[in-house]
């Protein structure tokens, strides 16, 4: 019975830190598309001397959830709409499935190189540094 209970007393202190390391994996997986798509922005601009197509709207993103390669959906991705000009854009990331509830909820990555989140924490917190 100790044996129980001493199982049982590492598995509440483990799991909610195993939880939090995936949580920052997943999170990690977003900002990497971020950047990646944030590159994709730049030669597009470089080959078209804008970040807008000619109809006005952005260009299509090659990708629009994290992780990209076709694991269970954490983030969706896209341009935000009212930001995309001809020489100014931002891309976010918003939180699904498990991660909807994220204490960083969404990201943003601005042509400028600037990073965001849409909630209380800390860009520190939020984006590795």
């Amino acid at each position: 019975m100790i044996v129980v209970a001493i199982i049982g007393i590492i598995a509440a202190i483990a799991y909610p830190s195993y939880q939090e390391y995936v949580r920052s994996a997943k999170r990690a997986d977003a900002e990497t598309a971020l950047m990646e798509l944030g590159h994709f922005m730049e030669r597009y601009y470089t080959g078209n001397g804008r970040y807008v197509k000619s109809d006005g709207n952005g260009p299509d993103l090659p990708f629009t959830q994290a992780p990209k390669d076709g694991g269970a959906k954490a983030y969706d991705i896209s341009l935000i709409a009212a930001s995309t000009s001809p020489t100014a854009y931002v891309l976010q990331a918003v939180p699904t499935g498990s991660m909807a509830n994220d204490k960083c909820g969404t990201l943003t990555l601005a042509n400028t190189g600037a990073k965001g989140q849409k909630n209380g924490m800390t860009l520190a917190e939020c984006w590795r540094r």
